[in-house]
């Protein structure tokens, strides 16, 4: 029987409480791998098409980047060159970067159902209005995520790929990155704006545990700041343009915590004064 649909008075001992994980971790595990097989399966969309779309100048980026260039007159704006190749240099390269990319989509596809299954066995923990100020968790946190992934696939990706593939220290070196080195690069900065614009939701349960507060957000907003600089450096290229991206809706989704945690103070208070 689910966790949230045993009655709250009744009691789970330690060991029931970690059967109802294995099966809460074996239905996301499975969810995963469904969406995997069919990303293995659609090879041509999701690797010739989605994957290796920022290796190619027609990628809708910098179609656009060009667009804008024509429009402001700034040439040195349009990316019209990659002056590299991909190669694969050992012999299960391809497969296994096909089996690694297959999950890699599962994750990110399934990312939503993942976060379901995990909600549903800590909601039944949660005291009724908690779970009433919690409603929508799900919802906000895929729609987040996704909005994170199109970021970093759209914009920080194909930047950081110019950026390396541009970046010589001698002309006479010529750029020929490994398949799987050009892999992990994109998967990571994806996935890696998909984990960071989760801030408002840290922010809004670390709010309700009444660990942060709007002021204390408010008094290191300096040092935050420093922090996500920080963040854009790891996820990003070693270059000031791109850190900056990435940088500025970081800021942006701070100062959108701040809002949110100032409304949970606000909402609670009054509560408070009514319970009284």
């Amino acid at each position: 029987m689910p966790l949230d649909q045993i009655s709250d008075e009744k009691e789970m001992s330690f060991l029931d409480h970690l059967e109802e994980l294995r099966w809460h971790i074996i239905r996301a595990l499975i969810a995963i791998i469904i969406f995997a097989i069919a990303a293995f399966a659609a090879k041509d969309l999701v690797i010739g098409t989605i994957i290796l779309g920022p290796s190619r100048t027609d990628f809708w980026t910098y179609q656009k980047l060009c667009e804008l260039a024509e429009l402001i007159k700034t040439p040195a704006l349009c990316i019209d060159t990659l002056p590299f190749e991909l190669v694969s240099r050992k012999l299960s390269s391809q497969f296994m970067t096909h089996v690694s990319i297959s999950f890699f989509v599962g994750l990110v596809l399934g990312f939503p159902y993942v976060f379901w299954e995990i909600w549903r066995f800590i909601k039944p923990g949660l005291r009724p209005q908690e779970r009433k100020a919690s409603r929508g968790a799900t919802f906000s946190v895929s729609v987040l995520f996704m909005l994170g992934v199109l970021f970093g696939y759209y914009l920080i990706a194909p930047i950081s790929v110019r950026f390396f593939s541009a970046y010589q220290v001698d002309p006479s070196l010529q750029n020929l990155f490994d398949l799987s080195s050009y892999i992990s690069t994109v998967t990571m900065i994806v996935f890696g704006c998909g984990l960071l614009f989760q801030l408002p939701v840290v922010v809004y349960f670390l709010t309700k545990a009444g660990i942060v507060s709007s002021a204390l957000m408010k008094a290191y907003r300096k040092h935050a700041i420093i922090v996500i600089l920080i963040l854009g450096a790891i996820v990003t290229p070693p270059d000031p343009f791109s850190q900056i991206l990435i940088a500025m809706p970081l800021m942006l989704l701070y100062q959108m915590s701040i809002v949110i945690a100032r409304r949970i103070e606000k909402r609670e208070a009054r509560q408070n004064k009514e319970d009284k």
